[in-house]
């Protein structure tokens, strides 16, 4: 398929299949590299062969019960260069240390310590959900323009910290985190003029939605009275500023109102009395009696992981299940998630490249999933090589702290293109020059050296004397679904242009024979490389 093509298929299929009728039943199919590929690709940044091996030998279970596992926190960020901070020598944390030098930009590399460190933990290789589930939640509770490291950094870690846990208990410390309070104006709402701009996104995106409109003002789930009254029960909370020693939110009870509010029948009337600290808690108490609330952040789970496209056998079959789920399981989003990653419903042939590749995820798979490696003895020239890949996703249209809207990213909520938003005419060529580059023997960059696995590749296979073997082994590694014969063959005589099916196996074993022939090594690991270099720039390669 070419790229026009491509793209005009891409744009019509405005459809998916999701009337699958076994639902959430547990699955019970094959289990090979294709269907490890298709959850780990789907759970995690970094799929290599060997995951693919090692997943298929450990069997399905196994497999789900180690992408679910809990993880200890990182080791977080640290100075690896700059000399004039005066709390933070070089090779310590800057996350919990304050500002004492207004005179000192503090932050310029406090920022590239933290970017440096994001990208690390995206090409980490761990086989479990936890960063896709951070990305998930930093999509979701979004923020940008936060000009304190540190406040980033507290903010992300709360999502780091239990990727899987509890949505209620994760709502309420949101609701207060220094960052999220700087970004939607938290630190403006007053008892003497509420600020709504939270209380409105708190429920019209974070938790229940809108539901229908069902008269100006009343929507199916909530009130414009509601949101004026449940901003009012969020008065008194405010971040420190930027750059203070503490960045810890603070609560101002002269600035809180100590008026009962009464919620509207969308809430049963509730009535929320001055609690004063604690009274942003029983805000979301009450939102989270509500039973939408499960349904609205399963259908985001679903179109996250699964599919953009929920048609009415999708919800009655597999997202009103999985809320019910959630609230058996009092909003901890494990059981839940767990179940709809091992169902038939996920392992159906339909939702395999229904998606395309957001540009976190091209990229890292496209380094990472290749066993591309960076310089790892000195500690600054590998903080110094993440960030340049992390600079690689700003022409790609997605960075890490910079969600472009209180909605998050288009490519999930925006219909009918959804993911499809993440190719155009700008993204496309830059995709190409991407994996061109790392296809590249020893290419470098700033003095780092960037490229990925080549010969390494092959020799991981069972069977590395078969071009045809090769190419299809390659193939469940980089792609979602088996390659046609033409495909195929068009592969093949790429790498071995009017040559003989026999001149692989002769060049491979010459390379065998002495492998420290610098000439035998590098003409063998071009064919490899110009094989992964055609191979990624294949239109199949942008889906997931």
């Amino acid at each position: 398929m070419d790229r026009r093509s491509f793209l005009v298929g891409a744009k019509n299929n405005k459809s998916t299949k999701t009337s699958v009728v076994a639902g959430l039943n547990p699955y019970n199919g094959k289990w090979g590299k294709e269907e490890a590929a298709h959850l780990l690709k789907r759970a995690t940044f970094v799929t290599t062969y060997e995951m693919l091996t090692a997943s298929e030998k450990a069997g399905f279970q196994v497999t789900i019960d180690t992408l679910f596992e809990d993880l200890p926190l990182p080791t977080p960020p640290i100075n690896t260069n700059f000399k004039d901070d005066p709390d933070v020598p070089i090779g310590s944390t800057w996350v919990d240390k304050g500002y004492y030098d207004p005179n000192v930009n503090l932050d310029s590399y406090r920022f590239r310590s933290l970017f440096s460190w994001t990208m690390a933990r995206l090409l980490s290789g761990e086989v479990n959900i936890r960063e896709k589930m951070v990305l998930f939640w930093h999509n979701h509770f979004p923020i940008s323009d936060i000009n304190d490291s540190r406040m980033v950094y507290n903010y992300i870690t709360l999502f780091r910290s239990n990727p899987t846990g509890n949505f209620r208990e994760l709502a309420k410390q949101i609701t207060i985190d220094s960052a999220m309070l700087r970004y939607l104006n938290g630190n403006q709402n007053t008892k003497n003029a509420p600020n709504e701009n939270y209380a409105r996104e708190l429920l019209e995106l974070f938790t229940i939605g809108k539901g229908n409109q069902v008269s100006p003002g009343d929507y199916s789930n909530y009130t414009e009275d509601d949101v004026k009254e449940l901003a009012k029960a969020l008065t008194g909370w405010r971040d420190p500023g930027f750059r203070k020693v503490d960045v810890s939110p603070l609560f101002r009870a002269n600035q809180h109102d100590t008026t009962t509010k009464t919620l509207s029948h969308r809430f049963d009337g509730a009535t929320i009395a001055n609690e004063g600290i604690d009274e942003y808690k029983r805000v979301v108490d009450i939102i989270f009696q509500k039973s939408e609330v499960a349904r609205f952040i399963c259908r985001k789970l679903y179109r996250y992981f699964v599919t953009s496209q929920i048609d009415a056998t999708a919800e009655s079959e597999v997202i009103a299940p999985m809320s019910e789920i959630l609230m058996a399981n009092d909003y901890n989003i494990k059981p839940a998630l767990k179940a709809l990653l091992s169902s038939e419903h996920f392992f159906d042939a339909s939702f395999r490249g229904c998606l395309i590749k957001h540009p976190m995820e091209f990229l890292t798979q496209s380094f990472g999933g290749l066993k591309g490696t960076l310089p790892t003895t000195n500690i600054d020239t590998f903080y110094r090589a993440n960030y340049n890949l992390f600079t690689a996703l700003v022409p790609l249209q997605m960075v890490y702290f910079d969600v472009p809207s209180v909605a998050g990213w288009k490519a999930w909520y925006q219909e009918p293109q959804f993911t499809q938003s993440w190719l155009n005419s700008v993204t496309m060529p830059k995709r190409k020059q991407i994996t061109d580059a790392f296809a590249q023997p020893n290419f470098n960059s700033g003095n780092i050296r960037y490229d990925i696995a080549g010969i390494e590749l092959v020799e991981e296979l069972d069977n590395p004397l078969d071009i045809y073997v090769i190419i299809k082994e390659f193939a469940k590694l980089l792609f979602v679904k088996p390659l046609d014969d033409n495909q195929v063959q068009a592969i093949r005589d790429v790498v071995l242009p009017g040559l003989p099916d026999y001149e692989w196996p002769y060049e491979y074993n010459e390379y065998l024979k002495n492998k420290n022939d610098k000439a035998t090594r590098d003409a063998i690991d071009l064919k490899v490389r110009i094989m992964l270099l055609y191979m990624m720039r294949m239109p199949e390669y942008q889906m997931i």
